[in-house]
């Protein structure tokens, strides 16, 4: 751990549950790097992601964005394409990028959408995208004939949640340079999400725990009623 990190956890009560307003100006008061720290929420559900009735995944777009510019790869032909590119997608095409990333290894994008005509196409990659999370996806608004509103989604700072193998969902909800206000206002509206995506199959405690960090700042637990 560096010396940074080990100060930053001396002004942690590790011991104490913060509410979410008091975590983020926590985390805030301790992020030190020299870069504009994004901020990270981790929230451990009372699921059993082995079983498909016990799924929770779904996308929200965040009322101040992410911070982050997202560069966006579509997957379409004809009208489908001009669209793309008039709604702003940083890169258009067919085949030429599917042997891209194929032959190339490239992946220079950061979401790939796609219409459902050309999964056939698409649905090959899977071994290669799925792995980087790169796989479109209905669910998550990737897959779809309405190529505009999706790209505007994303780049208006749509974030996909999903519970991992471990049960925990990991989501970005900003940037240090937010604001305490802004940042609250993103994460309160990420967890109003994920309570309502909770399944009818999750018995008990759904949820577990929640905690969030800075990119090089320690976890923070958080207290959180739904």
């Amino acid at each position: 751990m560096g010396k940074k990190y080990v100060d930053a956890l001396k002004q942690i009560d590790k011991s104490k549950q913060y509410d979410m307003a008091e975590a983020i100006e926590k985390a805030l008061e301790v992020a030190t790097a020299k870069f504009d720290e994004t901020l990270e929420l981790h929230v451990k559900l009372g699921v059993d992601p082995r079983h498909a009735d016990q799924q929770v995944r779904g996308v929200v777009v965040l009322p101040n964005g992410t911070g982050k510019t997202v560069r966006v790869l579509v997957i379409a032909k004809g009208a489908k394409a001009d669209e793309a590119t008039a709604a702003g997608a940083d890169y258009v095409g067919a085949e030429e990028y599917i042997d891209k990333i194929q032959k190339e290894n490239w992946f220079d994008f950061d979401v790939m959408i796609t219409t459902p005509d050309m999964m056939g196409l698409v649905g090959r990659m899977g071994k290669v995208l799925g792995p980087k999370g790169l796989m479109p996806n209905p669910k998550s608004g990737t897959v779809t004939m309405d190529i505009a509103k999706a790209i505007s989604d994303v780049k208006a700072g749509k974030v996909e949640y999903r519970v991992d193998k471990q049960a925990i969902c990991h989501v970005i909800f900003g940037k240090k340079s937010f604001g305490k206000d802004k940042l609250l206002e993103n994460v309160t509206t990420i967890m109003d999400a994920i309570i309502k995506a909770k399944p009818a199959a999750a018995k008990g405690t759904y949820l577990k725990s929640v905690a969030i960090a800075t990119t090089m700042g320690p976890g923070i637990k958080v207290t959180y009623r739904s």
